[in-house]
């Protein structure tokens, strides 16, 4: 019988550090996609503070206490990471494992925001894209879900099956900025 072997979905292509940027993949724990029921968000709003401390966010942005986040991925659809979602939310929303399904990665560094201009079609500066600020978007031809994490970190989450395309447009623009220094 074959023995099969669980793998994350950047499995042998990371971690990267090129120039004043490195590339590694996250683990940003379990993924639950929370979409409220009609006419639910308000009931959703106060679950979701009772159960994990996360007020609902506003569009392109994110909540945090401690290890959860929830990440604004759409209009009414937010995704939370970190913990399993509290039984009580199935009551308020609909809620999909997502887990499986993304390739979460970790840019940091001075020239992240460098390297992410030569990818993403939206404006990535701090001035306008602070911390807990998220978007969907593109990098490169892939859909993603960007969030700003620090001053010069951010998450990048793109479906699964893109992973190895995410991390080859990544390292080509990383030694693209790093050949400029």
């Amino acid at each position: 019988m074959a023995e099969l072997t669980g793998k994350t979905p950047c499995d042998g292509l990371l971690p990267l550090e090129i120039g004043a940027v490195t590339l590694v993949e996250a683990d940003p724990g379990r993924l639950t996609s929370v979409a409220p029921y009609r006419g639910g968000a308000e009931a959703l709003g106060r679950a979701l503070v009772s159960a994990h401390g996360l007020d609902w966010p506003a569009p392109n942005r994110m909540s945090v206490k401690g290890a959860a986040r929830l990440i604004w991925f759409g209009r009414d659809m937010a995704l939370l990471a970190g913990p399993a979602p509290a039984p009580g939310l199935a009551e308020h929303a609909a809620l999909t494992d997502q887990s499986d399904a993304w390739a979460a990665v970790d840019l940091a560094g001075d020239d992240a925001e460098q390297v992410l201009a030569r990818l993403v079609p939206i404006d990535l500066r701090a001035a306008h894209f602070a911390v807990g600020h998220t978007a969907r978007t593109l990098i490169g031809h892939m859909t993603a879900s960007i969030t700003r994490l620090g001053p010069d970190r951010f998450l990048i989450l793109v479906f699964r099956s893109m992973a190895g395309t995410l991390v080859h447009d990544l390292k080509t623009a990383l030694e693209a900025v790093a050949a400029r220094r």
